[in-house]
């Protein structure tokens, strides 16, 4: 039998079939559009993401003559999708990239509390978190918290959509309220961040036994699916993507190339000692957790740059560089593009892109080839603060269908790069995840070696490798001088 997996993410709606063989039989896509009505705003309508995945579904179902065991369902995470007592939206979604709260959370870097909560919970929030999120509308829009009655993610919102039940699944809930240890909801973090108040907006934390729920007669009429179908709600996206690639185990490592460069390690045990920095993610899986850096500023960074230099696309911009030697003539990049700064592997509202070294000396191949080494030295950058001693690195997302991408990360981080046969992912994770929920798996990492497929592997250039190890440190210390004349800007920006 088949199964349909939902892949929700921030621009990009999937819907993918998948044979019993867990081969990736049809995909449908449907784009959803963010909303940014101020600067440094993040939205979407919470009904329209809802409709887009309805005709993701029906689009795709209509390619193929299946029957369908079950559908399974991840999304983008983090954010803010309130509802009311009825399950139905109290104003649009606030997204994971916004960053009107970056305020909030300055003020709580200033005061300890970040650091504090990161020695609780082994995460180190950020703007685009529901703890900040919460905080800015209790001050500037009392009367949507007054009300709502649900803080759901977007994972939960369409697994509500479909089943007419509230909830979250574990890796969702594991940030920022989270105590990774116990598996609940932490006072102590509550407290320290002065939302006492917002317990009553947390969902029930579905665990693996009420992880799936009958399709109701609405939903099914939506979406094309007999009613009754179980509905699986899978780990967010990029739990679900580590396990699609085959990283299920403590030790592995997978890098994610996409509209955020997700960096991520399975752990045997929470670990909340040293610099804070990145996200512990709570899995169903014993005591392990992932530790995952997600950068704010990704694949969107090769768009603009792709854009001001004139090209189609981001394969374009790959050619390009690899007009340009290695170190691309010592212009160094740092790609903190995003209007909100950075969250991983270091948390700052004010970082923003910067070229260093640049002269007449330097051609369209020379920054086309900064911006890929400056994105990949983020991708190093995030590995080494997961504290792991990894030997290889599966990539996934869009990017990874760049060789030259991916020998380049190769050389950067200086282990081999794994790329996947399964082009989405995440959809796999869920489905991977669907089969365990459902009883045709007696684990993922029983699923994931059954059904993950491994391609093409990258070896790294030890000549490469030397340069680049040199030029890692220089991209640290340039990122260290920029950091004042970062606040500076923000100061006359406000």
């Amino acid at each position: 039998m088949a199964t349909v997996a939902i892949d929700a993410g921030t621009s990009m709606i999937k819907a993918v079939v998948f044979d019993d063989a867990g081969t990736e039989v049809a995909v449908a896509r449907e784009p959803t559009t963010v909303r940014r009505p101020h600067p440094g705003w993040a939205e979407q309508d919470m009904d329209s993401v809802w409709t887009a995945v309805a005709s993701a579904v029906r689009a795709v179902l209509s390619t193929v003559d299946v029957e369908v065991a079950f559908v399974a369902i991840t999304a983008q995470g983090d954010g803010c999708w309130l509802v009311d007592g009825d399950g139905e939206p109290t104003g649009p979604a606030i997204l994971w990239s916004d960053g009107r709260a970056a305020g909030v959370v300055e003020s709580w870097r200033r005061a300890g509390v970040t650091e504090k909560a990161f020695r609780i919970n082994g995460s180190l929030g950020f703007s685009g978190l529901p703890h900040a999120i919460l905080t800015w509308l209790a001050e500037h829009d009392p009367a949507r918290l007054e009300a709502s009655a649900t803080a759901l993610y977007c994972g939960g919102w369409l697994f509500s959509r479909c089943t007419g039940l509230l909830g979250v699944d574990l890796s969702d809930a594991s940030v920022p309220f989270l105590d990774p240890r116990t598996r609940a909801y932490s006072t102590e973090l509550l407290s320290l961040y002065d939302l006492d108040w917002a317990r009553r907006l947390l969902p029930e934390v579905r665990r693996p036994a009420a992880r799936s729920a009958p399709l109701t007669e609405r939903a099914a009429a939506q979406l094309g699916l007999p009613a009754g179908l179980p509905v699986v709600l899978a780990p967010y996206d990029v739990a679900s993507t580590a396990i699609g690639v085959g990283t299920t185990d403590p030790g592995q490592a997978c890098t994610i190339l996409g509209t955020t460069l997700c960096t991520e390690v399975i752990r045997d045990r929470v670990d909340t000692a040293g610099e804070p920095g990145g996200l512990t993610v709570a899995l169903d899986t014993g005591d392990d957790v992932l530790r995952a850096f997600p950068t704010l500023a990704g694949t969107e960074v090769l768009d603009w740059a792709s854009t001001m230099l004139g090209l189609a696309h981001a394969r374009d911009l790959a050619t390009l560089a690899e007009q340009a030697e290695p170190g691309a003539g010592g212009l160094v990049f740092l790609p903190y593009l995003s209007p909100a700064g950075e969250r991983a592997p270091f948390l700052n509202p004010h970082a923003r892109g910067t070229f260093w070294g640049m002269s007449l000396e330097h051609g369209r191949a020379e920054v086309a080839r900064a911006v890929f080494e400056g994105l990949t030295m983020v991708i190093r950058d995030c590995l080494a603060a997961t504290g792991a001693d990894a030997t290889e690195l599966r990539v996934c997302g869009g990017g990874a269908g760049s060789a030259m991408w991916c020998q380049l990360i190769a050389d950067v981080t200086g282990v081999p790069v794994v790329t996947s046969a399964d082009t989405e992912v995440g959809a796999k994770g869920a489905m991977l995840t669907g089969l365990v929920a459902t009883g045709a798996a007696p684990s993922v990492s029983s699923a994931a070696r059954d059904y993950v497929r491994p391609t093409s592997s990258r070896e790294p250039d030890r000549d490469r490798g030397e340069l680049y190890a040199r030029r890692f440190e220089l991209f640290r210390e340039l990122r260290e001088i920029s950091t004042p004349g970062w606040a500076r800007q923000a100061e006359r920006r406000a």
